[in-house]
Order: C-alpha cells, then sequence, then structure tokens
C-alpha cells in the first residue's frame, strides 16, 4: 500500500514531457491572439510620450508666442531606446511648428507584432494623440 502512494504522488519523465507539451501547444495557440493586446499596450508609451511634448510646446507657446521645432528647447527629454540601452520602443521627433501650430511624431523602431509594419503615432497642437499606421 505504501508504494501505492508514492506511484500516485510522483510523475514519470513522460508524463511530465507530455505536460509540457500540452502547455506549449496552448500557448502556441494563444500567442497570436495576444499580439494585438502587446501592440496596444507598447503604443501607450507614445500616447503618453507626445501627451508630454504637446505640454512642453503648449508651454513654450506661452513663453514665446510660437513653437519650437527644436526638441532641446522643450522642457521634454525623449526616453532613451531599447537600441540606446534604454527602455523606450519608440522614436520622437517635431515634424513641423510655426506660431499657431505645431504636429510632433511617434515611431516606433521595433515591429510588435513582426508583420513587417511599423507604428506611428501623431499629436498636433490640439492635443489628442493620433494612430496614423497600426502595427
Amino acid at each position: 500500500m505504501h508504494l501505492w502512494k508514492k506511484r500516485v504522488l510522483s510523475l514519470n519523465l513522460q508524463e511530465t514531457l507530455i505536460v509540457l507539451a500540452i502547455i506549449g501547444i496552448l500557448l502556441l495557440l494563444a500567442l497570436p491572439n495576444l499580439m494585438p493586446l502587446i501592440s496596444k499596450a507598447k503604443s501607450i508609451e507614445a500616447q503618453t510620450q507626445l501627451k508630454a511634448l504637446y505640454n512642453a510646446q503648449t508651454t513654450y507657446r506661452y513663453m514665446y508666442s510660437k513653437y519650437t521645432l527644436e526638441m532641446n528647447e522643450l522642457d521634454f527629454v525623449p526616453p532613451q531606446t531599447v537600441q540606446e540601452n534604454g527602455t523606450a520602443n519608440y522614436r520622437y521627433e517635431i515634424i513641423s511648428a510655426d506660431n499657431a501650430a505645431f504636429k510632433a511624431k511617434a515611431e516606433a523602431i521595433t515591429d510588435f507584432d513582426g508583420d513587417g509594419v511599423l507604428n506611428v503615432w501623431e499629436i498636433d497642437e490640439n492635443g489628442n494623440p493620433k494612430q496614423i499606421i497600426k502595427d
């Protein structure tokens, strides 16, 4: 009777491999469904940083009555990208700026879902981030 209890509580190598194979198959089935959620979560970085850039541009306009093309004139420091050993997945730039309007862009530096398309967001003087290219 004692040996039977040990057999019930322990798994042999074959049983362990079967369980791992089932878990692997389930992950392969679930991963494609999770990719849009991963892309959406990473795009929050772009929206947050573009809002900070909008706030910096608005402050600059209050002080100088115009928007600026120069990122270093703003109270905004773009985060270091993953290519620069940082954590950011987007590169930020000011596309246009004059007395009344500006436009800035956040372009992904990594392809989140592997389809060859990089995510791009823009913001203007109205302060609403817009997704230009969906990944």
